[in-house]
C-alpha cells in the first residue's frame, strides 16, 4: 500500500449537475455533421435520429495515428476517423472549437479497441456526458473511469440544451453500487484512494437467489469455492452446506479454506450451479483490501466487486499514460504493487516507419510516436517490470506480440489476467478468464492489484459435428459473428463461453482464434473450458509436469444446470470457407456466395489472431503445392507473413516454413501487430485498394483506407495466390 494516498483529501462530485455547451449528433451525413461544426444546432427529429451512426469503434474515434499522442493535445482529435457516408468530415480541432459538451450516436459505441485514448480525446475536447442507444462494456467503463458520464436515456438532451440542472442519479440509476461510487467520485482512481482509506467499502455480496432459506450467510466471510480444488461435498443431511468442504488454495489466489456456514445459517439449495468464468470470479473475489482476503464460495450476474488479477499486461500504446496518469496522481517516485506480475510490451509500432505516409512523417508524427517506447521502456527500467522489446540489431519487430507470449508462456487456466487491449481474451483459450481494460484500470491495478467488475450474464455457442478440411476456427467466428443476436448486439458485455465436439476438436491455438475474436462479438471476454488439450498443451508448450497441470484445471468446467441467456448452436459439417466483407467482421458470407470476381492487391496473414503455430501449419498447406512446382503469386499482388512471436518465427524456421513462403514469392516478416493496427507492411495506401487479410476486424481505417476483407488462414493464402478471393479447396490442390 502507498502511504501518501492514505492521507489524499478525496471528494465526491456534488449531487447535481449542470452541463453548459451544444449537443453533437454524430450522424451518417457529411454536410449534417459539417453544418453542427459550423454553428448549427440540430434538433433531434426523427429524420435525424434515423442518420445516427451506428457502430463507431474507437478506430473511429481515435483512429491509431492519434494514439501516438499520450496526453491533453488529444483533445484537438476526437472523431478524425468518422466515416460518414462516404466521407470524413470532422478535422482537427473542429470539436474542441465547437463548444460542445454531450456527443450523441446510435447502436454499439465505442465497440472495437480498448483503447481509452478515445473518450479521452473526447474529455479534453469539451464532452463531459456521451449518450448513445447502448455503448460497448470497455469504452463505457473507461468513460466512468475518466469520469465521463454515459447514458441511454435520449430524453436527456434537451434538458442538457435547456440548462438545466441535471440529478447525478439520472446517470446512475441502473448502476451496480461500485459504478455508482466510482461516478459519484469523478473517476475510478479517486473511488479506490476512498477504498484504500476505508471511507468507502466494496458491498457485501449476499447468498441470494432459488433455494435460499432463512438466514443470509454473508459470502464476504467465506474462503472456499465449490468446483474448484478439492471439494469434499458433505452431502445433503448435513443441514450445513459445506460445514467439512476444504479449498486447496492455488499458487495464484490468498484463498483461505475456512469452514463454511455458521450456526443458526442454513442453505437448503447450496452454492447455485455456476459457469466456469463464474467459478473463477468467485475464486478471486476481493473481500478485504487491506487483508488481501480473496474468494466467496460462488457469485451470479450482477455481483459487482473487484477482483485479484495475477497477471497485468499493457502495451506502448497505453503504458506511457498509464504511466503519466500514475506519476501524476500518485507520485513520480512510488512504486507499483508486485512488479513481478506485471508485464510492458512494445508490438504495436515496430514496423511503423515502413506504414507510415511520407506526409505524416513531416508532420513530425513518427517522433511522436517514438516518444511512447522511450517512456515506457523508462518506466519499466524504474519500476522493474520485465518489457518485451523490439529486437534491434539491425532487424525490425518484436520479441512478442503481448497476446501471443501470454498464451505462450504465462496464461493458465482459472486465472484472472487484464491487459490493456481488448483481444486479451486470447489467453481463454485455456481456460482462465482474460479481459481488456483501459488506461485508467491498468494505471489503478498498478496500485491495488484488483479490477472491477460487475459479474456478466453469459451466453454459449456449441458447435457440433465435423469441419471440412479448409475450415478453421476463423470460419467458425464469421458465422458466428453474423448470428443476429450479435450483429443487433444482445451479446454486448456477456461472457461467450464456446462448447461442443468441434470445439473440443480444435487445438489450444485454434481455440485462441475463438476467444481472441470475442472482442468482435463486443463481449466481456470468451472462453473455453480446459481439457486433455490443455494439459498437453501445457505439458509441451510450459514443459509443466502432467500432475501440475492436470491440477490447475481441476474444478474448471460449468456446471450442470448453470444458467446462460443465449445458446447458439452450429454444424460445422455445413460450414464453408467465408469472409467479412468491408466494414465489420459481421459481415459474413460464404466465398462461393460472393456475387462477382474480387481482385486483390494485397494478401496478409498475421496477427495475434493468425500468427500463431497453427496459423503458418494452415498458410504452409495451401503453399506447399505451389512452391512444389515452382508457382509464385501473382506479380501484383503483395503477399506478406508474420509470425505472432519469435517463437513462432523460430517453429517457421524449424519446419522449413520460411524457405515455403519465399518460395512462392510471399514476404516472411518479423512479429509485430504491424498492419493490423495500420502500422506496418501490408496496409492499405489508398482507398482503391482491396486487402484480403487473416487478422480480426475490418472496421472503417483499421488497417489505411482500401476495403478489407476477412478471412481464415486457408483461404488468405489461396486468394494470394489466385490474386483473387478464393476458397482454398485442398484435394484441387493436389492434383
Amino acid at each position: 500500500m502507498i502511504p501518501s494516498l492514505l492521507t489524499r483529501k478525496i471528494e465526491k462530485l456534488p449531487p447535481e449537475v449542470r452541463l453548459e455547451g451544444r449537443i453533437l449528433f454524430l450522424v451518417d451525413d457529411a454536410e449534417l455533421v459539417r453544418c453542427q461544426l459550423d454553428g448549427q444546432d440540430v434538433e433531434l427529429t426523427d429524420e435525424v435520429r434515423g442518420k445516427l451512426r451506428d457502430n463507431i469503434s474507437t478506430d473511429e474515434i481515435t483512429p491509431a495515428y492519434i494514439c501516438y499522442y499520450f496526453d491533453e493535445t488529444l483533445g484537438e482529435f476526437p472523431y478524425l476517423g468518422l466515416k460518414a457516408g462516404t466521407e470524413f468530415p470532422i478535422k482537427q480541432g473542429l470539436v474542441k472549437k465547437g463548444g460542445f459538451v454531450a456527443s450523441v450516436s446510435g447502436k454499439r459505441r465505442g465497440k472495437g479497441s480498448s483503447r481509452e485514448q478515445s473518450p479521452y480525446a473526447e474529455m479534453m475536447a469539451g464532452i463531459r456526458v456521451v449518450i448513445a442507444e447502448n455503448i460497448e462494456r470497455i469504452y463505457r467503463e473507461n468513460c466512468q473511469n475518466l469520469g465521463v458520464l454515459t447514458s441511454t436515456n435520449f430524453e436527456l438532451i434537451d434538458r442538457i440544451r435547456r440548462g438545466e440542472t441535471i440529478p447525478l442519479s439520472e446517470f446512475t440509476e441502473g448502476a451496480d453500487e461500485i459504478t455508482r461510487g466510482i461516478i459519484e467520485h469523478g473517476g475510478l482512481f479517486n473511488y479506490n484512494v476512498a477504498r484504500l482509506q476505508g471511507t468507502v467499502r466494496t458491498p457485501p455480496i449476499s447468498c441470494h437467489g432459488a433455494g435460499e432459506t432463512s438466514g443470509d450467510l454473508d459470502r464476504q466471510d467465506v474462503r472456499m469455492l465449490r468446483g474448484s480444488g478439492e471439494y469434499n461435498d458433505p452431502g445433503p443431511d448435513t443441514g450445513v452446506d459445506g460445514a467439512a468442504a476444504q479449498f486447496v488454495a492455488t499458487s495464484t489466489s490468498n484463498v483461505r479454506s475456512d469452514t463454511l456456514g455458521a450456526p443458526g445459517t442454513k442453505h437448503a439449495g447450496g452454492p447455485r450451479p455456476m459457469t466456469i468464468a463464474e467459478k473463477i470470479f468467485a475464486r478471486h473475489w476481493v473481500t478485504d483490501l487491506s487483508s488481501n482476503a480473496v474468494g466467496v464460495p460462488w457469485v451470479q450476474p450482477g455481483d459487482s466487486g473487484f477482483v485479484q488479477t495475477d497477471i497485468r499486461f499493457s502495451h506502448e500504446y497505453v503504458t506511457p499514460m498509464s504511466a503519466i496518469f500514475f506519476e501524476q496522481y500518485v507520485g513520480a517516485d512510488e512504486k507499483v504493487l508486485e512488479p513481478e506480475s506485471i508485464l510492458f510490451f512494445r508490438d504495436h509500432l515496430t514496423f511503423l516507419k515502413d506504414a507510415m505516409t511520407q506526409e505524416r512523417i513531416q508532420m513530425g508524427l513518427l517522433n511522436v510516436a517514438n516518444q511512447l517506447e522511450v517512456k515506457q521502456r523508462e518506466f519499466a527500467e524504474k519500476q522493474g517490470v520485465r518489457l518485451y522489446g523490439e529486437l534491434g540489431h539491425g532487424k525490425h519487430g518484436s520479441e512478442a506480440i503481448c497476446h501471443s507470449k501470454i498464451l505462450e508462456a504465462y496464461a493458465e487456466p482459472g486465472q484472472i489476467i487484464i491487459g490493456s487491449d481488448s483481444h486479451t481474451p486470447h489467453a481463454g483459450a485455456v481456460g482462465c478468464v482474460a479481459f481488456g481494460v483501459g488506461t485508467t484500470a491498468i494505471f489503478n491495478s498498478w496500485i491495488t492489484k484488483d479490477v472491477r467488475v460487475e459479474v456478466p450474464r453469459s451466453f454459449r455457442v456449441l458447435v457440433h459435428g465435423e469441419k471440412p478440411a479448409n475450415v478453421s476456427a476463423k470460419d467458425f467466428m464469421l458465422e458466428i459473428l453474423r448470428q443476429p443476436y450479435i450483429k443487433d448486439g444482445h451479446a454486448i458485455g456477456q461472457i461467450i463461453e464456446y462448447a461442443g465436439p468441434a470445439v473440443e476438436a480444435l487445438s489450444v491455438d485454434e481455440r485462441a482464434t475463438m476467444t481472441n475474436m470475442a472482442a468482435e462479438v463486443g463481449a466481456f471476454t470468451g472462453i473455453v473450458a480446459p481439457d486433455a488439450k490443455t494439459v498437453e498443451y501445457l505439458v509441451e508448450q510450459r514443459g509443466m509436469s502432467r500432475e501440475d497441470a492436470e491440477r490447475l484445471c481441476d474444478g474448471l468446467f460449468s456446471d450442470e444446470g448453470a444458467d446462460y441467456v443465449m445458446t447458439i448452436e452450429i454444424d460445422a459439417s455445413t460450414l464453408k470457407p467465408m469472409i467479412a466483407l468491408p466494414g465489420d467482421p459481421g459481415n459474413g458470407l460464404y466465398v462461393r456466395d460472393l456475387p462477382e470476381t474480387v481482385k486483390i492487391d494485397i494478401a496478409y496473414a498475421g496477427s495475434c489472431t493468425a500468427g500463431k503455430k497453427e496459423d503458418m501449419d494452415m498458410y504452409a498447406a495451401v503453399l506447399r503445392e505451389y512452391a512444389e512446382r515452382g508457382e509464385r503469386k501473382p506479380e501484383h499482388v503483395q503477399f506478406y507473413i508474420q509470425c505472432g512471436s519469435q517463437e513462432v518465427y523460430a517453429y517457421c524456421q524449424e519446419q522449413g516454413y520460411d524457405r515455403i513462403f519465399e518460395g512462392v514469392g510471399a514476404t516472411f516478416i518479423e512479429p509485430s501487430c504491424g498492419a493490423c493496427i495500420n502500422a506496418g507492411p501490408g496496409v492499405s495506401r489508398k482507398p482503391t485498394d482491396v486487402t484480403i487479410s487473416a487478422i480480426n476486424r475490418n472496421f472503417p481505417g483499421r488497417s489505411g483506407p482500401g476495403q478489407l476483407y476477412l478471412a481464415s488462414p486457408y483461404t488468405v493464402a489461396a486468394s494470394a495466390m489466385a490474386g483473387e478471393i478464393v476458397a482454398w479447396e485442398p484435394e484441387l490442390a493436389a492434383v
